[in-house]
Parts: C-alpha cells; structure tokens; sequence
C-alpha cells in the first residue's frame, strides 16, 4: 500500500476526489493518505480531511522566508512514514532543498501543458486565448515551477465553453478523475 501525504491550501476538491478513490474507488487498496498538511489554517479542506478521519497538521507560511518555512515542513513530516507527497491545489513554490529532499517523490497536477504555460492561472490563459482544448498535466516536481518531467496528460475539450466559469467547471472535473487514474498507474509500478 502507497503511503501519501496530501499538501492543500483552499477547498481541496481534487484532494477530496482523491480521498474518495482511496475510500471506495480506484485507489482503494492501492494508496493510503496518511495525512492532509496545509499552509493555511483557514484551508476549507481541512474539515473535509477531518470528517474523513485523515490526520491534519497546519503550519503558517505567513512572514517566513520560503526555506525556513520548507524546513518546519521537513521537520513535520519526519513524524511520517509516506512514499509520495501529493500536491492538490498547494499554492506555494516549493524551495530546491525541499524538492532535493523528497527528490522524485512530490507530484503535482497543471490544468494546462506545461510546456505551453506554467504558474496560476491557465484556466484563465486558455480561455482568454479562446483554445478549443487544454491539456491537464500531472507530473513530477521538480525545482522549476511546473517544469518536471510529466507522467501523464488528458485533453479536455473546450469547444463548448462559453465562459471561464464553464472552462473552470469542465476542467476540474477532468482534473478530479484524470489525477487518481494517474497516481494509480504510479503506485502500481
């Protein structure tokens, strides 16, 4: 069994979606969350973590220089045995000596080809430049923002969507499956 620790910062809707495959989907048997780690106290995934009785650590980012606050974070997650650190929905750049540490064994998920565009707002990107589909990554972290080696991408036809709600709402719903399919093929191997 996989062992995983999920890193948030907001409402964590692929980290529930993960949650669910690991309880009763195609991650059931395959992986364990061993924990939901936050930056932000007030991170409404939290309580989604909590009420499916996954342990919950929060440290503040707030006024701490990024590799100062990733060194708290190591010193955490000492406290853990897990094999694979899952990014979902975690807004912060990771420094190049936490990404050294867990060398391999971060991943994360773009909602765009990360070879066409990478950091916030790709949903955005490719609504504004009209595409008639986007491609989500998910891939290994490396210590570029969004430039690691990528596991794998799913098209998401965009041809139908008339606003960037409409984008958002396609993607993330492509976001919520394509992302346990893919750490399933992972853990599998």
């Amino acid at each position: 069994m996989t062992k995983i620790i999920i890193f948030i910062s907001g409402k964590g809707s692929n980290m529930e979606a993960i949650l669910n495959e690991c309880k009763n989907g195609i991650l059931r048997g395959i992986a364990e969350p061993v924990l939901v780690f936050s930056d932000k106290e007030n991170a409404p995934g939290l309580q989604i973590a909590k009420n499916n009785n996954i342990n919950t650590e929060i440290i503040s980012a707030k006024g701490k220089k990024r590799q100062n606050f990733d060194n708290e974070v190591i010193d955490l997650l000492s406290n853990y045995t897990f094999d694979y650190i899952i990014l979902a929905g975690y807004m912060r750049i990771l420094s190049d000596g936490f990404v050294k540490t867990y060398k391999d064994k971060i991943i994360n998920i773009h909602p765009a080809d990360t070879q066409l565009h990478q950091g916030l707002h790709a949903y955005e990107w490719a609504f504004e430049n009209k595409m008639s589909e986007t491609k989500i990554t998910v891939h290994y972290v490396n210590e570029g923002v969004d430039t690691g080696k990528i596991i794998a991408q799913k098209i998401v036809d965009l041809k139908e969507c008339k606003t960037l709600e409409e984008v958002e709402k396609k993607g993330l719903a492509a976001e919520h499956k394509f992302y346990s399919e893919t750490l399933g093929t992972v853990f599998s191997q």
